[in-house]
């Protein structure tokens, strides 16, 4: 049940950090901040539900982690889509 806790809290974690991400440009430094600074917050949850490092949470974990980038990204291009179809409207 932890692991199932735990791969939920890093798939919200990485949505803000997803849509960050695909609003920077690839390679550079806030883009590489926005995929590695929420590793230490996913360390901090493996400690904090005694899930520890053993191998077969890592496809859940990232998993979770990937999925939670991919998914930020969606959300912010479906936001700035969105928002460009209504300023195109008003125009």
């Amino acid at each position: 049940m932890n692991l199932f806790i735990v791969s939920i809290l890093v798939f919200v974690l990485n949505l803000p950090f997803g849509m960050w991400r695909s609003k920077t440009k690839k390679f550079s430094w806030q883009w590489i901040l926005s995929i590695h600074l929420p590793i230490p917050f996913v360390v901090g949850l493996r400690f904090l539900f005694h899930l520890g490092f053993k191998w077969w949470t890592y496809p859940f974990l990232v998993g979770a982690f990937f999925l939670g980038q991919l998914s930020g990204k969606k959300i912010a291009d479906y936001k700035a889509r969105k928002h460009q179809i209504k300023n195109s409207d008003t125009e």
